[in-house]
């Protein structure tokens, strides 16, 4: 089975898998998610929004597996160019266990996605565990994007909650940065779709009336890595690690993976 991965998610089970030897082209955002990839010289292709039959032709792959986010124009070409296209959708970290079970089973490593499965329950369960008792739950807005303000998906919602939270609004929709000061919520988590690390959380805290949100008052705005939280993979208990990290840093400690807004930057410039 030769695949073309389209997006980091679908590499990153691969390399849980041990199966990184059936890939034949990936993208760069792949490259940097799995760097063990780049030592294979893959060839490297456009994500799933963009990717064109034409270059999935030059590669002849036996699969193509696309995952969210991902253009169905663009989806629409491959197959009728005759590409075999496999299109994950998750929403929900049980649709995330399925489809890491799927990319398994046409992988040829069905016993191995179902440890992996069963090692991410195991750390949800772990951290659920932990805090389930904890009273009064913090509040969190969780921001995906910033211009507009989306809040996070619902797998976000599912690992906030996990972590002894209360997840603020609606996974997926809009807001609007008065709607989150009239919210004031305890915690605010920043993982920007593509932004990697590099949300300016002093430009979020210097939004107007924003100084009066709890969160910002109390220093507990955060920013945390953009892979842990929004690529649908194993990779998303070390996105729980930082979220438990934020809300009850007296009991979780994590390694990496989230960065606080330094207090002195808190109220300063404007967006």
């Amino acid at each position: 089975m030769k695949i073309a991965s389209l997006q980091p998610s679908i590499s990153i089970v691969l390399d849980q898998l041990g199966r990184l030897d059936s890939l034949v082209a990936c993208t760069r955002y792949c490259l940097a998610a799995v760097p063990a990839l780049r030592e294979r010289n893959l060839s490297v292709v456009r994500d799933s929004w963009s990717t064109t039959a034409d270059e999935l032709l030059a590669i002849r792959p036996d699969l193509v597996i696309a995952s969210v986010p991902y253009r169905n124009e663009s989806l629409a070409g491959i197959l009728k160019a005759g590409c075999p296209v496999l299109a994950l959708a998750p929403h929900s970290l049980a649709d995330i266990e399925q489809d890491i079970r799927l990319i398994g089973a046409v992988a040829g490593a069905g016993e191995r996605a179902e440890q992996i499965v069963t090692g991410m329950r195991a750390a949800i369960e772990d951290v659920h565990r932990r805090t389930a008792d904890l009273r009064p739950r913090p509040v969190v807005y969780c921001e995906e994007w910033g211009k507009p303000l989306i809040h996070s998906q619902l797998w976000v919602r599912e690992l906030v909650e996990a972590a002894g939270g209360i997840f603020l609004g609606e996974p997926g929709a809009v807001t609007t940065p008065e709607a989150i000061v009239e919210a004031d919520p305890d915690v605010i988590l920043a993982a920007w779709c593509g932004a990697g690390d590099r949300v300016p959380l002093e430009k979020l805290a210097a939004r107007p009336g924003w100084e009066r949100i709890r969160a910002i008052r109390d220093g507990r705005l955060y920013c945390i890595d953009d892979e842990l939280l929004n690529t649908p993979a194993p990779t998303l208990v070390e996105g729980l690690r930082a979220i438990a990290a934020a809300l009850h840093p007296e009991l979780f400690v994590t390694t990496g993976g989230i960065r606080a807004l330094e207090p002195s930057r808190s109220t300063s410039g404007c967006v």
